[in-house]
């Protein structure tokens, strides 16, 4: 069977939401070193136009820009008929989209927002070309998602994100495991970047990547050497965080619901000492390469 990574190669199509900056614009730098045509999605016009005449210039392939909102149907629904002109069909799709709100508890909008943009962004884009990606056993094509950390360490302070994070990874994982049965020449694969320097960082009052930060280019390194290794998960580490915390930070918070320990335990005054002592304590195999 061929490498998920089969999928980068010239003539083959990409998607990409989320593609106007930050990883959606490095993963379609990734795509077009290919020289695969490139879709280019998001809903900032002038950053998208800035994307696609920067990639254009160097770019082998055709590439292409859709301004579009990820939460719209009819925005699907009109794109998934542009890019069928003509019999096309995809091979790569990447959904990237997402945003982060800060809202309470009696924030209704702030919860309709996140999950408009970041559960159903994603929903929208599998559910209009599922069809290019089903009954798959000739040339390699691929699905990502982007998710985050917050999905599964599940860190208290943005309820909405955090909870349409985990819903999206969950999602994937029926994903991957539906399509590894009727479509085994269709890979999909969950991207979870670390701390990612995009220039927004600091909501924008710095320029300059952090010293702990990674950039975008690593995370769509990262991702091109899990694909390569067949992996779902493609948890990224950064220059502060290692592979090794993550897992620890993970099972950890698998634990509460294991051990009855009380929701969000690593961050309550009663389970702090222990959680630290235990997760230093822990001896995990099977290190994954930084």
């Amino acid at each position: 069977m061929a490498s998920p990574t089969s999928v980068f190669r010239a003539g083959a199509t990409a998607l990409i939401t989320g593609s106007a900056s930050g990883v959606g614009l490095a993963v379609a730098k990734l795509c077009a070193s290919h020289s695969m045509d490139l879709i280019l999605v998001d809903n900032n016009s002038s950053k998208l136009k800035e994307a696609q005449s920067s990639l254009a210039a160097s770019a082998k392939g055709k590439v292409e820009s859709h301004a579009m909102d990820v939460s719209s149907t009819n925005g699907w629904a009109t794109l998934k008929s542009n890019v069928e002109k003509g019999g096309k069909k995809l091979d790569f799709l990447h959904l990237n989209a997402g945003i982060g709100l800060k809202g309470d508890w009696t924030d209704t909008a702030y919860f309709q927002k996140i999950f408009d943009v970041n559960f159903f962004g994603v929903l929208n884009g599998i559910n209009t070309f599922f069809p290019h990606f089903e009954n798959n056993s000739a040339q390699q094509k691929a699905i990502v998602v982007t998710g985050s950390k917050q999905g599964i360490t599940n860190p208290p302070g943005n309820p909405a994100y955090n909870a349409s994070k985990s819903a999206i990874k969950t999602i994937a994982e029926h994903l991957s495991f539906d399509l590894a049965k009727s479509s085994p020449s269709t890979s999909v694969h969950l991207l979870v970047p670390g701390w990612t320097f995009t220039g927004l960082t600091g909501g924008g009052k710095t320029t300059t990547k952090p010293d702990g930060a990674w950039a975008p280019e690593q995370v769509a390194d990262f991702l091109y050497k899990k694909m390569g290794e067949g992996k779902f998960y493609a948890i990224c580490p950064d220059n502060d965080v290692s592979w090794e915390t993550d897992r620890k930070r993970m099972m950890w918070t698998m634990g509460d619901a294991v051990y009855e320990r009380q929701p969000q335990s690593r961050w309550r005054e009663e389970f702090k000492d222990e959680a630290s002592k235990t997760m230093e304590a822990m001896q995990l195999g099977d290190k994954q390469g930084d």
